[in-house]
């Protein structure tokens, strides 16, 4: 083939790790949620898929589906571990690999055909590998573009292997819905609608001007997609981030200032341990309460950059006295904008307190990385909420992006 992209998705990830970490489990009905506090479905083993059980559903609903549905307690930090011996193990077959999300991966294999074989050979061989490293299965698709590659992987699900050849990639999407396909939503798909194009097939039949004047670049990419021709290519670099931040819900309605405060210092220092972690400092802050009536928000613009979660905190506690006017709240959110590693030192505010609160935050890092996170932490933080973390949308196997 002249490109052949490889997807590799693995199937039910967070809830296959489950069972096989908990014998008992296997072949049973489990639902993943965050921690045992958690009300809503992250993810279902297939077992559990059979009752109508889907992401998203209400445990108390998915149990009057199915009685004897097992909960089973997020652990992000496992997820991650797995999933980074996963994608260290495929680079074994090529370098030329994008981590797309925690359980998803593009391969460029174009170059390592005449060496490892034929696209299906190749396809098993990546199986093979996942399997052999963390004894789970996936489901891999196989074509001349990441977006008919990715459709592919969808077709035989569980522990599937679909190749699409790249001169049947056309006619293969050309009946299917526009939505189909990864990148186009229900709004994308409306403004096409408004063009006669329903299917992929309908979108040769309009010019490319037409979505690249709504949507630029990307609709450029979408009318060649629907056409089995998705010129992206796989990105192995991983860009720098443009923002750092930590959110978390709280029990609806929290009218009680301390309660919320605790979630702002929870998020603070988590948004500053990962500038240190990264040696990244940023002045410019995003701070938010969600309320019934929306977004409570301000960004806090600070005269010097800094990683440290007093000083984010006071920020926060500074916005909450200012703007929060005892309206229920139901999630916090601490982002740093813009962060860099190269900040400008200012040599006039080199005081010794600073001095002395950098060595203590280098002091409590050390000792969180050896014995978890929050090991040592400001008094407040005792009572923060018992909810386990979650897996940045972003996640990456290495660099700042292998964040939880």
């Amino acid at each position: 083939w002249q490109r052949c992209i490889i997807l590799i998705d693995m199937n039910c990830f967070f809830a296959q790790i489950e069972q096989q970490d908990n014998p008992f489990w296997r072949n049973r009905p489990i639902a993943v949620t965050n921690g045992k506090q958690g009300t809503t479905i992250i993810t279902s083993s297939y077992e559990a898929r059979s009752y109508g059980i889907k992401t998203g559903m209400r445990l108390k609903e998915a149990w009057q589906l199915c009685p004897e549905l097992i909960q089973a307690a997020s652990r992000p930090h496992r997820y991650a571990e797995i999933s980074t011996n996963i994608m260290a193990a495929l680079e074994s077959i090529t370098p030329d690999l994008e981590v797309y999300s925690v359980d998803e991966a593009f391969l460029d294999v174009t170059h390592c055909q005449s060496l490892l074989g034929t696209p299906f050979e190749i396809g098993r061989l990546v199986k093979q590998t996942v399997s052999k490293v963390s004894g789970l299965t996936c489901s891999v698709g196989i074509s001349g573009d990441k977006t008919t590659a990715k459709y592919a992987a969808k077709l035989n699900k569980p522990d599937g292997l679909t190749v699409i050849d790249p001169w049947h990639a056309e006619g293969t999407l050309a009946p299917l819905h526009v939505t189909e396909l990864s990148g186009i939503n229900k709004g994308t798909a409306a403004f096409l609608a408004q063009y006669g194009v329903i299917n992929c097939g309908d979108m040769k039949h309009i010019p490319i001007s037409i979505p690249a004047q709504r949507f630029g670049n990307l609709g450029r990419r979408l009318w060649l997609m629907a056409q089995g021709k998705d010129p992206d290519v796989v990105q192995s670099n991983i860009q720098a981030p443009k923002t750092i931040g930590h959110g978390k819900v709280m029990p609806p309605q929290t009218k009680d200032l301390t309660t919320i405060l605790i979630y702002f210092q929870h998020m603070s220092e988590k948004v500053a341990a990962r500038l240190r972690k990264h040696n990244f400092k940023a002045s410019h802050f995003y701070i938010g309460l969600k309320t019934e009536q929306g977004w409570l928000q301000t960004k806090a613009k600070l005269s010097q950059a800094t990683d440290d979660g007093q000083i984010l905190f006071t920020q926060c506690r500074e916005f909450a006295m200012k703007h929060w006017q005892g309206q229920g709240v139901w999630q916090v959110q601490v982002t740093a904008l813009n962060p860099d590693n190269e900040q400008q030192t200012d040599l006039f505010v080199e005081t010794d307190h600073k001095q002395q609160r950098e060595r203590l935050n280098i002091a409590i890092d050390e000792i969180n990385q050896r014995y978890g996170e929050f090991a040592v932490a400001p008094s407040r933080l005792i009572d923060r909420s018992a909810m386990p973390n979650v897996i940045a949308p972003s996640w990456k196997p290495s660099g700042h992006r292998k964040t939880i």
